[in-house]
């Protein structure tokens, strides 16, 4: 039984909650007074009976008195949870563990009630969407997608590593997030549409995002593993992410996003939609993690028998990936506030030829981008060489708030002059004494076969290295496609 009683009417609660805060309110009988843990507990337990009673009112339809509840419930808590700190033998697991309830509470109940529908508030539901107005209430909805019959929230356990995940998220890795979270947003218009297609939150695909890329389209691992979602070769073509004119399909973003969620859905199949453990296929690859598996494709990913299998990076990878998930869904309640981001596309037609780069320095930090926009240049325009001039008349892929700043100030004045000015540089080459050496080494060629990756022919090689035989065969992002020809060391 609580030690107060729920709320009544909005008339009650201030006086309840003066009660409870000061801890100064005698027991029913009147024979004690609350000790200070018991009165924190109190209203531990006060401010969830508060915010349920708030959820409640807003099923009921009454919006003014559920924002009273929920502002007086939430304010109690924090004040009860920072006194915790100070308080001979009050224990904060007790105070995280309502957190996390009422957290998941608000998941499961609230789908048709706008203001506190989701896993987020309705502010960050429009901050994400990247626009402002009705038209982005349905989007309230996004973060609450079913995983093949649950929601995402009620999947990811707070354990251990999940809780050390945050942790790293909100402190070492912050910057990494918040960066992660911008390029996100200008990407998501390509990216969400397909992975809402196959019925996967949104959370889980910027949890990868973030932990892969950093929403960094071009991203290339040391083992070869390329483009905002890092798949390696085979298996990107296994999934459709093959060799377009040229062009590496692995850093298409809408591309990219179709065949991860492929492959998750596939893997969701195979793993009896065991989460943990289809993101830890993902990273440390579905055949190892079917052998430790056995037949036992409920067991925990974090069950020794499964957890010491692992290797470091995907014991690290899996909860890495629920926290920034997670973190999508209640940045609020980790006191983290995304930028608000206007993603919504454009386009331009240059009027006079110039390259990304130069279209970097003209436009500046317009429209307030403290960090330029080379990056979401680059990002949207993913088959173009930054370096490369492009013509008169080409179309370029922008956010659309930059339509006006590039004719303001990208087609006449001082800044693309300056631009080109800076690009057309010449720096003295001087010759590299590397390639001499290089040359007294003997080379064979080798055949690039379907399936082939650097980092495989290398093993094969016994006596180099990924980066030795990209400078050898002068690759770009260590690329290498089937049927292609490469000079090797001869190892002896």
């Amino acid at each position: 039984m609580s030690l107060f009683p729920t709320f009544r009417s909005r008339r009650l609660a201030p006086v309840v909650l003066a009660c409870t805060l000061f801890g100064g309110c005698a027991s029913s009988g009147g024979d004690r007074t609350l000790t200070p843990v018991d009165a924190l507990y109190g209203q531990l337990n006060q401010a969830s009976k508060g915010y349920e009673t708030a959820l409640q009112q807003a099923r009921e339809g009454n919006a003014d008195a559920s924002a009273l509840s929920l502002r007086q419930s939430l304010d109690l808590l924090k004040q009860s949870s920072a006194r915790c700190a100070t308080t001979s033998g009050c224990d904060p697991q007790r105070f995280f563990s309502v957190f996390d309830r009422l957290l998941r509470l608000k998941d499961g109940h609230f789908d048709d009630i706008p203001d506190l529908s989701g896993d987020v508030d309705s502010s960050q539901a429009l901050l994400a969407t990247g626009h402002a107005g009705a038209a982005s209430l349905p989007q309230a909805q996004r973060s609450v997608t079913l995983l093949h019959g649950q929601k995402l929230s009620q999947l990811i356990a707070m354990n251990g590593p999940v809780k050390a995940a945050l942790e790293m998220w909100l402190t070492q890795r912050r910057p990494y997030l918040m960066n992660a979270w911008v390029n996100y947003q200008y990407l998501r218009h390509e990216m969400w549409p397909t992975y809402q297609k196959a019925d996967l939150p949104e959370a889980l695909l910027f949890g990868m995002v973030a932990q892969e890329s950093g929403g960094k389209v071009h991203a290339v691992s040391r083992s070869g593993a390329s483009g905002p979602l890092q798949f390696m070769y085979s298996t990107g073509m296994r999934f459709g992410l093959g060799v377009d004119n040229g062009f590496d399909m692995r850093f298409d973003p809408a591309a990219s996003a179709r065949a991860n969620a492929e492959y998750l859905n596939e893997q969701l199949r195979i793993f009896n939609n065991n989460l943990e453990l289809v993101i830890g296929a993902y990273n440390g690859g579905e055949g190892r993690m079917r052998r430790a598996v056995g037949d036992d494709p409920s067991v925990s990913f974090y069950d020794p028998r499964i957890y010491d299998q692992m290797s470091p990076e995907t014991r690290d990878y899996v909860p890495a990936v629920l926290a920034a998930a997670w973190l999508f869904l209640h940045p609020d309640s980790y006191n983290l506030r995304f930028p608000k981001v206007d993603g919504a596309p454009g386009s331009i037609t240059l009027k006079r030829a110039a390259s990304l780069d130069e279209l970097t320095v003209c436009l500046g930090s317009a429209d307030g981008m403290g960090d330029g926009w080379f990056r979401t240049l680059r990002n949207l325009n993913p088959r173009l060489d930054p370096d490369a001039t492009q013509p008169v008349g080409s179309t370029l892929q922008v956010p659309k708030r930059l339509e006006g700043a590039y004719a303001s100030r990208c087609v006449d004045g001082p800044w693309p002059i300056l631009a080109a000015d800076l690009h057309s540089a010449t720096v003295p080459v001087v010759p590299d004494p590397a390639p001499a050496k290089a040359s007294a080494r003997r080379t064979t060629t080798y055949r690039v076969r379907h399936g082939d990756t650097l980092i495989s022919i290398v093993r094969k090689l016994h006596c180099s290295s990924v980066q030795e035989l990209s400078d050898l065969n002068d690759l770009k992002h260590h690329r290498i496609r089937a049927g292609q020809h490469l000079q090797v060391p001869v190892c002896r």
